[in-house]
């Protein structure tokens, strides 16, 4: 397979990836915005010698779901055996070697966190 990219591939991926820093940008800046309206706030209130709380450094978060890894887990199988089958059933080769393995790993990611779920979350 040769595989040949235009002008127009490369500035379709410079978009993407120029549209993704801008966007990390902007989440970052909007973050730092409210930092400083809570510390000039905090200034103005010592100021006036109202006592303040301390700041926790990030808002307290709820626990997380332990059944997202049987979740995570059965769309990874699922990912990477459809993969698999679909890789044998069309023959596909590179250099003379079946790819059909190729999703393997994926499919163990799935078994792992199943795992993970089983002997974590079910011992206790």
């Amino acid at each position: 397979m040769n595989h040949t990219y235009s002008l127009a591939d490369a500035l379709i991926v410079l978009a993407v990836c120029g549209t993704f820093v801008a966007w990390m940008y902007l989440r970052h800046k909007a973050a730092q915005r409210r930092v400083e309206i809570v510390h000039r706030e905090r200034l103005a209130a010592m100021e006036k010698g109202i006592p303040l709380p301390e700041l926790p450094s990030d808002p307290p978060k709820a626990p997380a779901d332990p059944r997202q890894l049987l979740v995570h887990g059965a769309v990874w199988i699922a990912f990477g055996l459809g993969s698999m089958i679909a890789l044998a059933a069309t023959g596909m080769q590179m250099n003379g070697m079946m790819l059909w393995p190729l999703p393997m790993p994926l499919l163990l990611l799935g078994i792992g966190l199943i795992l993970t779920y089983a002997l974590v979350f079910r011992t206790r």
